[in-house]
């Protein structure tokens, strides 16, 4: 099971997350092998720098994927080396999404 959750506004970020962890628990139950990715542009890429986004990161990582939209950073004025080590920057948010739909992945906009 291949999922990626799109964020783009900072109100969704919370629902995202309980959804991600909603996912991984049923993987877990059902012993389903998942690949989540998380691809974050627009305005919700400040939420990046939000200490509870940052601690759930880290908890999850090796588990689930982050990605952050490079036209939204610079658009943000934020910088990769602000983000946490994890998350990897991809040179566009709407294209990182196309890629990895082509790749199976569902798409879920919370």
């Amino acid at each position: 099971m291949k999922i990626v959750f799109h964020i783009d506004e900072n109100s969704k970020w919370q629902t995202a997350l309980s959804n991600v962890v909603n996912a991984l628990s049923y993987a877990k139950q059902k012993q389903l092998t998942i690949s989540i990715v998380v691809v974050v542009n627009g305005s919700a890429i400040t939420e990046y720098l939000a200490n509870d986004v940052q601690v759930f990161i880290s908890t999850h990582q090796g588990t689930v994927e982050f990605h952050a939209c490079q036209n939204a950073m610079a658009s943000h004025h934020i910088s990769a080396e602000q983000l946490p080590k994890t998350v990897k920057v991809v040179p566009a948010g709407v294209i990182d999404l196309v890629t990895l739909q082509d790749q199976g992945f569902r798409y879920i906009k919370p």
